[in-house]
């Protein structure tokens, strides 16, 4: 199951006619209760679409009834025009489910600076809530309904057991391409039913999204549209203690991360760089950052090539002082095979056999310190190329 797997949760998603192919595009998920609590993170753009705006506001508070969501358009530059149609989405979800618009949140995907077919859109909205439920093909439904070029819906489920009963989290998530930091290019909503204070939600959802989300970078391209979404419902009666929650809701992050990257567009490898060795985490994560940032490396990846020159040109383009290290002392390995060792050439490049499997994992070594962070990416080929040129026209 997926955000419908915690009580007090029912989904739904539709075809509304926003999306030219027909394919589904709206998704309503909302919180029956009895708590009401949520959190949000967003994209760190500074250009944002008019439900970043509007939600950014509307989660201030702590509080969210349901979140709506649509792909088919991003409504992203769009002007005042815009952000009408995302308070108008709020108040029409608002007004067939009887809460406050204040309480609900709107998340959008697609193309950038094009209008909405608001009509459309306000007119699924009352189907969507008609077919609201709290099974596993619900929750399917909606999460099928926000995907772009996905080509698989993204949910994930855990249960916790705790002391004083089991508590659950979903999730579900879109996102294909325009992968990288911060978060990544994608809509997210995390569901639970455990009993959770505002402000421990938000505490939860920064954490996990830090470790998480933020660490896939797939083409290095920041959406504007990014949003993870968490509510509770509190109707498992079960309050878990901060390090519990956060563990679980970064578990789910995790997760639904890998997800993303194992459906980037055209990808024929998902690729871990792990950094080791670092002074600090924020060290180690800015090294493997300029590894997958780096298209030399990620085409390398995709023929095949374990070419370790690249990964330690990209290393080297760290400035100093914000990761200390000896560049005779890096070591390298490339599925478990070392094959640079103190800034030179250890083993054989023709050890490494990446054509065997999808996975490719990269380990850096500076010597430099005890932190270490890891930054999942994919490889980037012609697919990419071809799905991006035409992905407007």
């Amino acid at each position: 199951m997926t955000v419908t797997a915690p009580q007090g949760f029912r989904a739904a998603g539709i075809t509304a006619g926003l999306k030219a192919s027909g394919n589904p595009d709206l998704a309503l998920v909302v919180n029956d209760g009895p708590q009401h609590t949520a959190a949000a993170v967003f994209t760190s753009n500074r250009v944002v679409g008019a439900p970043v705006m509007w939600s950014r506001q509307a989660v201030k508070d702590g509080v969210a009834r349901a979140v709506v969501l649509n792909s088919g358009g991003a409504n992203v530059c769009t002007g005042p025009g815009g952000f009408q149609d995302a308070h108008a989405t709020a108040e029409k979800v608002a007004e067939v489910l009887g809460v406050g618009a204040i309480d609900v949140l709107v998340a959008s995907t697609g193309l950038i600076g094009v209008r909405l077919a608001a009509d459309k859109l306000l007119a699924g909205i009352p189907v969507a809530a008609s077919t609201l439920a709290a099974d596993d093909a619900a929750g399917r439904a909606a999460a099928t309904a926000i995907m772009t070029t996905d080509t698989v819906a993204k949910t994930v489920v855990r249960t916790v057991e705790t002391q004083d009963g089991t508590f659950t989290v979903g999730g579900m998530a879109k996102g294909a391409g325009m992968l990288a930091p911060a978060l990544a290019t994608m809509l997210c909503v995390v569901t639970t039913d455990a009993v959770v204070s505002p402000a421990h939600a938000d505490t939860a959802l920064r954490t996990a999204t830090g470790a998480t989300f933020d660490r896939v970078d797939s083409d290095g391209c920041m959406s504007t549209s990014d949003t993870v979404v968490l509510m509770a419902s509190g109707a498992s009666g079960v309050t878990p203690d901060a390090a519990t929650l956060t563990d679980v809701i970064t578990a789910v992050c995790a997760d639904l991360a890998r997800q993303l990257v194992a459906d980037a567009e055209g990808a024929t490898h998902d690729i871990a760089v792990t950094v080791r060795g670092a002074t600090t985490e924020a060290a180690a994560v800015a090294v493997g950052r300029a590894v997958t940032r780096s298209n030399l490396f990620k085409t390398a990846m995709f023929g095949n090539d374990p070419n370790w020159g690249r990964i330690l040109a990209q290393v080297g383009t760290v400035p100093e002082e914000v990761a200390p290290f000896d560049p005779l002392e890096l070591d390298v390995s490339i599925n478990g095979v070392m094959v640079c060792k103190g800034g030179g050439a250890h083993e054989p490049p023709e050890n490494v056999d990446l054509a065997a499997s999808r996975d490719i994992t990269v380990e850096i070594y500076l010597h430099a310190g005890d932190a270490e962070a890891t930054i999942w990416t994919n490889d980037l080929g012609h697919a990419y190329v071809h799905e991006n040129s035409a992905y407007s026209s």
